[in-house]
C-alpha cells in the first residue's frame, strides 16, 4: 500500500462518505463485552475468516498480510482496526479475513507463512481475534523474519486459553499449510487481471465495494475510517450507489 498525505483522506471523506440528513442514531449499545466474545468460524469456502454477528449490515472484508507494516498500522492505535472492532462489538459491523504471504517471496524467509499457519490454529481454538491483534501489537520489522515458531508461540502464551499441545503442534508442523496457500492464491485472485498479484494490502471491500488504493491512506486514519463505517451504516443505499 502506498503511503497516502492527509489530503488523501479528505478526498476519501469527500468522494466515498455521502453527507446527509436523517441519520440513524450514532450511538449503539454493546452486546459483545470483548474482541474475545466475538464469534468467529471459517467460511464455507475454506479460506476467509469470518468475525461477529454474521447478521451486521456492514460488512468489511479484508485482505492482509501479517507481516505488512501497513496492516500493522491499521490494526493498531491510530488506525482503522480498532474502530471497526468497537462497530462489531456493537454488532452493526462484522469483519471477513483473507490472509495473505506473499511477503516471504517479497523480503525473504517464511514468516507470513508461519503467522498464517498459526491464526488458523487459533481460529480451531476460538482464539483467532485475540491471536490476531497480538501478532499486530508484536509485529517485528518487515524485514526481519521475525516470526518464527518460538517467537508465534511465545505471543500465543498472552492469549489465554490458547497454548496447549495441539496448538503448538499446529504451528510447529505447519499442519495448515494448504489453508496458507490457498489463502494466498485467493488475495491473488482478488486482484483480478489489472492486479494479478493481488490488491495490496491491507485492502478493505466494504459491502463488496473496495476503497480504491488512492484513498487507501483513510484506513490509517482511525476517525475517518470510524466516519466511513458510520455513514454506511447510516446509508447504506447512498454507498451502494457511489462510483469509486
Amino acid at each position: 500500500m502506498v503511503r497516502g498525505g492527509r489530503w488523501a483522506v479528505v478526498c476519501a471523506a469527500v468522494v466515498l462518505v455521502v453527507a446527509g440528513c436523517g441519520q440513524r442514531a450514532a450511538e449503539h449499545e454493546a452486546d459483545f463485552a470483548s474482541a474475545g466474545e466475538l464469534p468467529e468460524r471459517l467460511g464455507a469456502d475454506g479460506i476467509t475468516i469470518s468475525v461477529g454477528d454474521p447478521e451486521a449490515p456492514v460488512k468489511v472484508h479484508l485482505y492482509e498480510d501479517p507481516r505488512c507494516p501497513y496492516c500493522e498500522e491499521f490494526e493498531t492505535i491510530g488506525g482503522g482496526g480498532p474502530q471497526l472492532r468497537k462497530a462489531m462489538l456493537d454488532r452493526w459491523a462484522r469483519a471477513e479475513y483473507t490472509l495473505a504471504s506473499f511477503l516471504d517471496d517479497r523480503v525473504g524467509g517464511t514468516g507470513s507463512k508461519k503467522a498464517v499457519n498459526a491464526l488458523r490454529a487459533a481460529l480451531e481454538e476460538d482464539k483467532f481475534v485475540e491471536y490476531h491483534e497480538v501478532l499486530y501489537a508484536n509485529q517485528p520489522e518487515e524485514s526481519v523474519d521475525g516470526y518464527t515458531d518460538a517467537y508465534l508461540l511465545q505471543l500465543a502464551g498472552k492469549v489465554k486459553g490458547l497454548r496447549s499441545p495441539k496448538f503448538d503442534a499446529a504451528v510447529r508442523s505447519m499442519k495448515y499449510r494448504a489453508f496458507v496457500t490457498a489463502s494466498q492464491k485467493a488475495y491473488e485472485k482478488a486482484g483480478g487481471t489489472k492486479e494479478p498479484e493481488g490488491p495490496g494490502t491491507p485492502t478493505a471491500v466494504i459491502n463488496d465495494k473496495r476503497i480504491p488504493l488512492q484513498y487507501g491512506a483513510i484506513l490509517l486514519e482511525g476517525d475517518a475510517f470510524a466516519e466511513l463505517l458510520q455513514r454506511i451504516y447510516d446509508q447504506p443505499g447512498e454507498w451502494e450507489d457511489t462510483t469509486l
